[in-house]
């Protein structure tokens, strides 16, 4: 990316503002008046060819009449302007349009939208927008936008998708206390998208935090490549999570990837931190801004009532960081700073009697102690108490302690004194809520970044002893013949190039054929029809389990095709699937969906009731390397049946994260052709007896005409 080109439009030291209007309510006249009243020192080169003047500045014609070089234009003219003063623009050397306007593919004028981009592009200008608010810079003084003023300064920056949303926070970060330091918005990303404003913001000397309100990404995997390469803590709101309206598939892993489970696993993926709503975006955007990551799982709390002690023990579970009783030689120091009546397990309770000092004392010793790895501070408002003087020891203990490198958030719950000392120790750098679970949410924010950046750095690592031109070949044969729907034998041979362990299965075209096979594998077996056109085999009567004999088999082929063909009477019967008897194992499935934003995504997930009701899967985006493997299968509800629950032996889980592992290569190697895929059920035993995949579907992607 040219950071040099999003230099000029993001920290412009020119703007022209085209559309500029004489006239106060008018959008192009807000523009002007916000850069002159924040102070804006770069110059300002008012467009209306009906004014001389606007505001104080000069106004002329066309950006081709204006005497001085231009950083940035925000147009404010109708659409179907736009396009023309895009060319001047270009000729006249500006390095980037911030497009306010309206009435592009927001309304179905994506043409004129993608118009204005190609001209852009061939003067070598950016985008932003359009259907934006405008950006707003602390650092460089610069309102370039309709937002009523720039935002409480700090070290966060905003990048939002909605322009409404982005005025209500501006406004709100004085109510809510929280600092940024740009706040940008980026509208229908017709160009500059989020991976762009990741790279950038990663690289701008005056952003601590990335914050994101997220409806659709245009380009996931380079979003996720921007992530991963970033070293500032980003978090995102993600809207728009429910299924409601999503497209019907042939698949399971189709029918359950619900865009809100794979965006959520492709930002866990590249390091994102998630917010659950609003409020949390803010709460978590300030402590990511102001602490460092927390690193291991050791969180203490120290409090002065027993009842926000509670509340913060349950907000600890809750958000993953489950609380464990603190080393005797921890709990013995503690003791020294509390009545004998105190606890100081974890939560300490150094009661209502607690004041400056031990509360000092306690912090100094806890946050210095090489067992605590994130501090969260309690303090309920008391009589005999200043809330500001325990707020100012907190913050000394702290500064004593010389610790650096491990995180502190506070919660005061009380009247206006503890209001006052919770701005307080935001304007010294310390993370500060009016209730318990949020402080404990905030440093939990913390322990989820330190977590999801290990994830997201771990690299995949290719399988070299895969067969791609094998598999592609048998893709090309099933294209000759048919156009999307493999059949079962042909879907193990794609596995089976890529090492997958799949259950030997050969067609028989007929019935002696069939028998022939089934000696030569050794009695019992399963059989199945064999047809592109019937793809759930069990729903037309296809299948038949533990035939133990050739008469049994004969019996049982006979049958298979006269339901397959009363199912379906005009069906491409190719024949019938001979297929080895594997033991029994726990059934999981693996599944894929090439999704429109992330490309080749892996579902895992038990199979069964599991999978059919209780919906209980997890996604990645592919490649997964063994390390994510492994956490995906730590990340289904169903977990413990898979390490063992119950008195039974744990299943062979390094074996099946392989599995996972090599089947996200295929899908991501063969992501051209495969729009879904299914591995159900796949059979996983007793560690180190490995795991077998019983049936295999693959439904390939549909070809242009």
């Amino acid at each position: 990316m040219d950071h040099k080109v999003l230099d000029g439009l993001l920290k412009p030291k020119s703007i022209a503002v085209i559309g500029a209007s004489t006239k106060e309510g008018k959008i192009g006249y807000t523009v002007v008046k916000n850069l002159v009243e924040s102070q804006y020192e770069g110059e300002v080169y008012p467009i209306n060819p009906k004014a001389d003047e606007i505001l104080g500045f000069k106004a002329y014609p066309s950006v081709l009449d204006v005497p001085g070089d231009i950083d940035a234009a925000v147009v404010v003219i109708p659409a179907k302007y736009v396009p023309q003063a895009t060319e001047e623009c270009g000729k006249k050397g500006v390095k980037g349009l911030i497009v306010i306007a309206s009435g592009f593919s927001e309304v179905g004028r994506k043409d004129l939208e993608e118009q204005v981009v190609a001209i852009a592009h061939q003067y070598g200008m950016r985008v932003l927008g359009p259907n934006i608010v405008g950006i707003l810079s602390n650092s460089d003084k610069c309102n370039a936008s309709f937002a009523p003023i720039l935002p409480l300064p700090g070290k966060a920056a905003l990048v939002s998708q909605s322009g409404a949303l982005l005025i209500a926070m501006d406004t709100s970060t004085y109510t809510r206390r929280v600092g940024f330091d740009k706040l940008v918005s980026i509208g229908n990303m017709s160009d500059v998208n989020f991976g762009d404003m990741v790279e950038w913001l990663n690289a701008n000397e005056n952003t601590a935090c990335i914050s994101l309100y997220v409806e659709g990404l245009k380009d996931g995997r380079h979003f996720m490549e921007a992530a991963r390469s970033a070293s500032k803590p980003i978090i995102a709101l993600k809207s728009g999570v429910s299924a409601h309206g999503a497209a019907a598939a042939a698949s399971h892993t189709g029918s359950l990837a619900g865009s809100g489970k794979i965006y959520e696993s492709a930002f866990e993926q590249a390091g994102v931190v998630q917010a659950s709503d609003l409020n949390n975006l803010f709460d978590r955007t300030q402590v990511l801004s102001l602490q460092p990551p927390m690193k291991g799982d050791n969180m203490l709390i120290i409090t002065n009532g027993g009842g926000v002690g509670v509340l913060a023990t349950d907000a600890a579970e809750r958000y993953g960081v489950p609380l464990r009783f603190a080393p005797e030689d921890v709990q013995a120091e503690l003791k020294k700073h509390m009545p004998e009546f105190g606890s100081a397990k974890n939560p300490v309770d150094l009661t209502g009697m607690a004041g400056r000092e031990w509360y000092q004392e306690s912090t100094r010793y806890a946050f210095a102690h090489p067992w605590v790895d994130g501090l969260v501070i309690l303090y309920c408002e008391t009589a005999m108490t200043d809330p500001m003087n325990i707020a100012q020891g907190i913050y000394e203990a702290v500064q004593e302690s010389g610790i650096t490198d491990k995180p502190i958030t506070v919660s005061f719950v009380g009247g206006e004194k503890s209001e006052a000392a919770i701005q307080w120790l935001v304007e010294n750098g310390i993370p500060a809520y009016d209730a318990p679970d949020i402080a404990v949410n905030a440093l939990s924010a913390l322990h989820e970044y330190a977590e999801s950046r290990e994830q997201a750095t771990t690299p995949f690592e290719r399988f070299d002893d895969v067969d791609e031109a094998a598999a592609r070949a048998v893709i090309a044969k099933v294209r000759a013949h048919h156009d999307r729907n493999m059949t079962e034998v042909e879907s193990k041979q794609i596995f089976a190039a890529y090492g997958l362990p799949v259950a030997n299965t050969k067609l028989a075209t007929s019935e002696e054929e069939a028998v022939a096979l089934a000696e030569e594998m050794g009695y019992p077996i399963v059989m199945k029809i064999m047809s592109p056109d019937i793809l759930h085999k069990s729903d037309a009567g296809g299948v038949k389990v533990n035939i133990k004999d050739e008469a049994g088999l004969r019996a049982a082929y006979r049958t298979i095709l006269e339901n397959a063909k009363a199912y379906k009477v005009d069906a491409d019967i190719h024949g019938v699937a001979i297929q080895e008897m594997a033991p029994w194992g726990t059934e999981v499935i693996l599944g894929s969906v090439n999704d429109p934003t992330f490309g080749p995504t892996v579902m895992f997930g038990l199979g069964g009731i599991f999978v059919e009701i209780l919906k209980d899967v997890t996604f990645r985006v592919a490649p997964v390397s063994a390390n994510q493997s492994m956490k995906m299968l730590a990340d289904i509800k169903g977990a413990p049946i898979l390490a063992g629950a119950r008195g039974e032996a744990p299943r062979d889980r390094e074996a099946l994260a392989e599995v996972l592992s090599r089947y996200s290569q295929m899908i991501t190697e063969l992501g051209d052709e495969i729009a879904e895929s299914d591995a159900n059920p796949v059979l996983v035993y007793e560690e180190g007896q490995g795991v077998t995949v019983v049936d295999a579907r693959i439904i390939l992607k549909k070809k242009e005409a």
